[in-house]
């Protein structure tokens, strides 16, 4: 049930007219199964946007997201990644628990983000991409950004249909890239594109780095300690995980932990999938990250954790609010809604099944 499916109107009536109603935590726990852990996850603090992150809903004004924390403050619980791992054991959280994370290696993270969270005494955790720090490389979301808000989407699919050929399918949004077509690649294709995409346009990596001044540095990531932040991993270039193969998996798991734990001198112990689709969460990939020591992983597709969460399944909600009443919707009421829609479907798709199989015996 994704929040875009709805004409923001209809939302914004929907979320004012339920804050409204006394007793709405209560109502809203009538919606649907238990909801022991809210997630939410934030990327990029900004007051505009640029033709670096504009169209791919990364970004939060500042006085949003303090909004946000206020609100979260206030109505809930802020909870750390222990508290999450003992709940996850049996222990109970308390009331309304809700864990703030962070994805990718935006340097406004450490400039505005994190000493809000420290004003409301909330700590958060921050999955990083290593291949960014410094502004060493421009990721492949915010080139693909750029150069759609700046030349248009001809260019990206001439480079798509370089790696594809000609039969590649026209791309005419930035959903389609980032939905269809990059988790369609492979490691190998998808730097092929970026290379593509480079020359084909003639921008220098180099000067947007340096115009753009995106993304944090190492020590900035070291200060993240004081204020109460654990680092997590996000693989190494931000990549879809569920075409990787081992050696890929090295590159893109390992080589970021083992950056990460080398600036920050803490131990990674969570994932955090890019994208956050349950598609690239395989089981393949679950067995390598606890085979190498990791004991959570994050998605990022909205539903509501329940008490018996699994630990390497935890959900998030990407907020998209522009309010209380939004944020409050989002947290609270459509995690519910599509939990009991996701369960439905996997009863419908189970008879079926079964049907089907009778049929093929009959």
């Amino acid at each position: 049930m994704p929040y875009t499916r709805f004409q923001p109107p209809l939302i914004h009536w929907a979320a004012k007219t339920f804050w409204q109603v006394p007793g709405r935590f209560g109502i809203a726990r009538l919606l649907g199964p238990s909801y022991s852990l809210r997630c939410v996850v934030f990327h990029h603090i900004a007051a505009s946007e640029t033709p670096f992150t504009g169209g791919i809903n990364v970004s939060i004004t500042p006085e949003r997201f303090e909004a946000a924390l206020e609100f979260l403050a206030t109505y809930y619980t802020p909870v750390c990644l222990d508290d999450v791992l003992a709940a996850a054991e049996g222990r109970h959280l308390p009331p309304r628990a809700v864990l703030v994370t962070f994805d990718d290696a935006y340097a406004s993270v450490a400039e505005l983000a994190a000493p809000l969270c420290r004003k409301f005494r909330v700590p958060a955790m921050f999955f990083v991409n290593a291949a960014f720090l410094d502004n060493q490389r421009l990721a492949p979301d915010n080139l693909v950004c750029y150069v759609a808000n700046t030349n248009g989407m001809g260019a990206i699919n001439a480079a798509a249909r370089s790696v594809r050929g000609a039969d590649a399918t026209e791309m005419r949004s930035l959903s389609e890239v980032f939905l269809g077509f990059f988790p369609s690649l492979s490691l190998a294709e998808r730097d092929a594109f970026v290379e593509t995409l480079l020359e084909s346009t003639g921008i220098s990596e180099k000067s947007l780095l340096k115009d753009a001044g995106l993304y944090m540095t190492a020590e900035q990531l070291r200060s993240l300690a004081s204020f109460d932040f654990e680092i997590g991993n996000h693989t190494y270039t931000h990549v879809h995980c569920r075409s990787l193969s081992q050696d890929d998996l090295r590159q893109e798991v390992d080589k970021n932990k083992e950056q990460l734990e080398e600036i920050s001198q803490k131990k990674v112990r969570s994932f955090s999938q890019p994208y956050g689709s349950s598609d690239d969460l395989t089981p393949e990939l679950a067995r390598y990250l606890k085979q190498s020591g990791y004991v959570a992983a994050f998605l990022s597709e909205s539903s509501a954790n329940p008490p018996s969460m699994d630990a390497f399944h935890l959900d998030r909600v990407s907020s998209r609010a522009d309010n209380d009443e939004d944020f409050f919707l989002e947290l609270e009421v459509l995690p519910r809604l599509r939990t009991v829609r996701n369960l439905l479907f996997r009863r419908s798709s189970a008879v079926s099944g079964k049907n089907g199989l009778r049929r093929a015996v009959n």
